[in-house]
Order: C-alpha cells, then sequence, then structure tokens
C-alpha cells in the first residue's frame, strides 16, 4: 500500500449465519459438513475504496445499511469474511455509546483500560490523565462506576479518551448525537484541529454536517456501495433517495442533473462613499445570478420551477446589492396537477452547506388558504432585509412542495437555483454580518 494511503478496503465482505431456531445451530455443529442449517444474511458485499492521509470522508445511508459493521472492521474489532482491510496508522473510534468501557469500572479506571487498547502505557495515561478528565468535565464522577453515568456522561469520558490518544485515524460513529451543545462545540473544535493533522471516518446522517466537515462521502445501501465521490454530489443523491424511500410509488422523483458553469464575479465595482463618524461600514457587495438552467436537483412531475427573480425594492433593474438594503425575492413556479395546498420556499447556503436563512410560504398560507389548478402559474414572494456576507459564493436553494409543514411532497428541488457572489465585503467575523452602527472604545 502507498505510503500516502491511509485506509484500503478491496472488496470486504460480513455474512452472518442466521438460525431460525436454537437447535438449528446445535445441528449445525454436528452435521454441518452434510446439511446447511442457516440463512446467509450479507450486512457488507462488495466494498472498495480508499482513503488518503489527511482526508476526510462521511459515511451515510440509512440504519442497517452496514456503515457500523464496516468501521467496526475497519477498527479490527469484527474480522471480514472476504476482502482485506489495511490502514496505515493509529485508529481511535468512538463507536457505538459505551463500546469498549466496563460497566462495573469507575471513569478512572476506563480511562487507563482504555487508552491501554491504543497502546499507551500507564506512565503516558498518567501524563494525559489531568486533560483528558478537564476534557470529560464530568467532575467527581470520574470516580464512580460508568453504569451510573448517563448517555452525555458515556460520550463525554469517552471522547476525551480518543483525543488524547495521538491517533492519526479517528472514527466517529453518530455518538456526538447525544452530547449537549456546549460538549458537542469543543468536540467540533477537536475535529476540525484534527482534521490539519489527521485522517477522519465521520458517521452521520446530517448531509449538512456532512457536506461542512467532510471532502468525500461513502453512500452505503443494503450493504453495497451506492456512490461514492464528493460529499455535496453524494449527500445530494442521498437526500433524494431518502424522500423517494418515504414517497414510495406514489411519487416519482426524476433527476435533474446539470454541470454548473457559473463562476463568481470576483471584480464586481463598488463606489465609496462618506460614511458618518463612528458608523462601521461593511461595504458588502453581492451579485445574484439565476442559474436554473444549471441547477442540480429532482422532480415529481406535478410542479416545476421557470423563474428566480431578485429586485431591490428602491431601484429596480440595478444587479448589484448591498447587505442590508431592502430586497424581494420571486421564485415562479407552473403547476402540472392540481395543487390543493402549494408551498413555495427558498434556502441560502454557503460553499460547505450550511444553512444560512431561508423562508417558505406556509406562515401566509396558514391564514389565507390557496390553490393551483393544472397549467397556472404561481409565485412566492419574498420581502426581506439582505444580510452582510463574507466575501464568496452562495448558493439559493428554490423547491416547490404540496401539503403542509408536517405532512408534505416536495415536487421540484433545485440546489443551485441561484448563485449568490459577494466581493468587496468587510465581514470578518462568523457567518453572518449584522450591521453595527457603531464601536467605539472608552477609558473610564
Amino acid at each position: 500500500m502507498s505510503s500516502d494511503i491511509a485506509i484500503k478496503v478491496e472488496s470486504i465482505g460480513k455474512c452472518y449465519h442466521i438460525y431460525d431456531r436454537p437447535r438449528d445451530r446445535l445441528m449445525q455443529m454436528i452435521l454441518g459438513r452434510k446439511r446447511q442449517y442457516f440463512r446467509e444474511f450479507w450486512a457488507l458485499r462488495n466494498v472498495d475504496f480508499e482513503v488518503r492521509k489527511g482526508e476526510t470522508l462521511a459515511i451515510i445511508g440509512k440504519n442497517g445499511s452496514g456503515k457500523s459493521t464496516l468501521l467496526q472492521m475497519i477498527c479490527s474489532i469484527l474480522n471480514p469474511t472476504c476482502g482485506t482491510i489495511k490502514v496505515n496508522g493509529r485508529v481511535a473510534a468512538l463507536l457505538e455509546l459505551g463500546a469498549g468501557f466496563n460497566p462495573e469500572f469507575t471513569g478512572r479506571e476506563n480511562v487507563y483500560m482504555a487508552a491501554a487498547l491504543y497502546g499507551l502505557t500507564k506512565e503516558d495515561v498518567d501524563q494525559r490523565f489531568s486533560a483528558i478528565a478537564t476534557f470529560a468535565d464530568i467532575g467527581e464522577h470520574i470516580e464512580q462506576p460508568v453504569k451510573t453515568y448517563s448517555s452525555g456522561m458515556y460520550v463525554r469520558l469517552a471522547f476525551a479518551v480518543i483525543a488524547h490518544v495521538d491517533a492519526d485515524i479517528l472514527v466517529v460513529d453518530e455518538a456526538l448525537a447525544v452530547g449537549d451543545a456546549v460538549f458537542t462545540q469543543k468536540c467540533m473544535r477537536f475535529i476540525r484541529s484534527f482534521q490539519q493533522k489527521g485522517t477522519l471516518l465521520f458517521v452521520s446522517h446530517d448531509t449538512a454536517a456532512v457536506q461542512n466537515l467532510c471532502e468525500k462521502a461513502l453512500w452505503l445501501a443494503n450493504g453495497q456501495v451506492k456512490g461514492f465521490g464528493s460529499s455535496k454530489e453524494v449527500s445530494e443523491a442521498y437526500l433524494q433517495n431518502s424522500l423517494q424511500e418515504v414517497y414510495g410509488e406514489q411519487i416519482n422523483l426524476s433527476s435533474v442533473t446539470k454541470k454548473s458553469s457559473i463562476e463568481a464575479d470576483a471584480q464586481v465595482t463598488t463606489n465609496g462613499r462618506e460614511i458618518s463618524r463612528g458608523f462601521v461600514d461593511y461595504d458588502a457587495k453581492l451579485k445574484i445570478v439565476n442559474n436554473l438552467s444549471d441547477a442540480n436537483g429532482w422532480k415529481s412531475g406535478s410542479a416545476e420551477i421557470i423563474d428566480v427573480r431578485v429586485s431591490n425594492l428602491s431601484e429596480d433593474g440595478r444587479e448589484v446589492f448591498e447587505g442590508g438594503e431592502l430586497i424581494r425575492l420571486n421564485i415562479r413556479a407552473r403547476a402540472y396537477t392540481d395543487l390543493d395546498r402549494p408551498i413555495i420556499g427558498f434556502t441560502v447556503k454557503d460553499r460547505l452547506g450550511q444553512d444560512l436563512f431561508g423562508e417558505n410560504t406556509l406562515p401566509f398560507t396558514a391564514y389565507n388558504k390557496k390553490s393551483v389548478k393544472s397549467g397556472e402559474e404561481f409565485e412566492g414572494s419574498f420581502c426581506f432585509q439582505l444580510p452582510m456576507l463574507p466575501n464568496g459564493q452562495y448558493a439559493l436553494l428554490a423547491a416547490v412542495a404540496n401539503g403542509d409543514l408536517h405532512e408534505h411532497v416536495q415536487h421540484h428541488w433545485l440546489h443551485d437555483a441561484a448563485i449568490i457572489s459577494v466581493s468587496s465585503s468587510k465581514v470578518r467575523w462568523g457567518l453572518v454580518g449584522i450591521k453595527f452602527e457603531s464601536v467605539k472604545l472608552s477609558v473610564i
């Protein structure tokens, strides 16, 4: 295996023997050469991929698709039935809740035991124990048996251990979902720091987190690879497939796949203006370009987005907008079947797929019932103050659905219906800037 490869998986499979009755297991032991008393269940079959050192790979798929089985084989907890797995470096894993801990041992004792499994000596753990306890932040409970811990305390202690074993490869399997907000943020800061030097395998059902954290994604379905590639493309395909399974045979979602040719216009020219003393000028200029012809997504055939337009409420026709000013976003659609409760909505995402802001027409139609006949056009209109955004490109996701908040069908979903290019912005902190009228320092 090449020295720049962290993990190489070749044609692996994992087969379990399923016995209908307890006595069949005994009969298999006695008469196994003459007759088969079990059914084969392949949790994984013909899985191939490789991860280079320093890469971050997401593994996605619905429950039962084989994600945890794959991770357990990479961590050498399970042996594959066939195929080979080669791992280059020390692996630290946070798998299912409580894995690797003895419930009768105290937290301190489990720290020493778990660290020993990663190859650390008692002297190594002695030097790091204070840092591990501080990271876990469970106080005196670290001296109590872990069987008395809550699920959140389990995760705190387990993550604290893997954060201090100098691993080359970090494996995280959805365990962070049970942590509180403060600890989750601490873990995410560690993960982002770890990404600068190590290899990360990350399992999550959150497609926004997948796009945010990971460069590539592996999609497993029924134990086989259904997709492998960029995290954005794979997670979008997975989202469409998940909705198709929810809708069943009633709605058929067909892919809308096109390659975007829109590029950021980084040279938007702006004119300076006088500002009063004490006023903070963020000078955020945005250019919003309709991208319907190159947008990706899916549609059912019952409705279609036909236009996305943005206009300034005070100066129509201007193509460059300023953060903080009032604008109107119009999304027009055409119905191909009767829709009794149509919904139009949008979400603005950054380049990592993180949702920044959005809205839909439900707050209006909840009190003003609307319906659309086949062949009619309808439009969602959104008036709002444009936020100030850091320099870069943003995508506007537009969608048409029918139903209500709790039960609806997405009939047309376009990930990149419009492209927002921001230049000349002085926003320095955070994902979205807010307008500060003044910033001062006073000596008292």
